[in-house]
């Protein structure tokens, strides 16, 4: 754990979601590629988007609490400035999976325009990361390693 501006952040967890939500993008572009399934690239950078907007919140030292699309957006955006149009598009992702609604449950099969949708949501979210801050919380967290006993 380190400290900035009195706000504690998880460097590592910050940097496990942040590597995660990478790996899992480079995989779904790798697929994509490949000729793989919409379906599968959908599913597989879902998970990068995820792990993206958790570890926006993880760099200000906010817990989002639950890890569906409009809770990680209402707390996302309580930390950094998200465009109206791309908000609402990232929470219209809980929609495909159907888990706002216990009465209308559904699961349906994520097409190529899904696909585009969540790569082009990942490539957006990518550019909210404050590369500064970044860097400054890897700078204090190798200070800090150096000097803990």
């Amino acid at each position: 754990m380190i400290e900035i501006d009195e706000v504690v952040i998880d460097d590592e967890a910050f940097f496990t979601d942040y590597k995660d939500g990478e790996a899992y993008y480079q995989c779904a572009l790798t697929f994509k590629n490949q000729g793989m399934r919409p379906s599968l690239v959908f599913n597989i950078a879902s998970v990068a988007l995820e792990r993206y907007l958790v570890a926006i919140c993880d760099l200000y030292g906010e817990d989002p609490r639950n890890h569906n699309y409009i809770t990680l957006m209402k707390t996302a955006e309580t930390v950094v400035d998200i465009s109206p149009e791309l908000n609402k598009r990232i929470k219209a992702m809980d929609w495909i999976f159907g888990i706002c609604s216990i009465d209308e449950y559904r699961h349906p099969n994520p097409d190529e325009s899904d696909m585009e949708n969540v790569l082009f949501l990942c490539t957006e979210v990518q550019r909210l990361f404050d590369q500064n801050r970044i860097e400054q919380v890897k700078e204090l967290a190798q200070s800090e390693t150096v000097f803990s006993f």
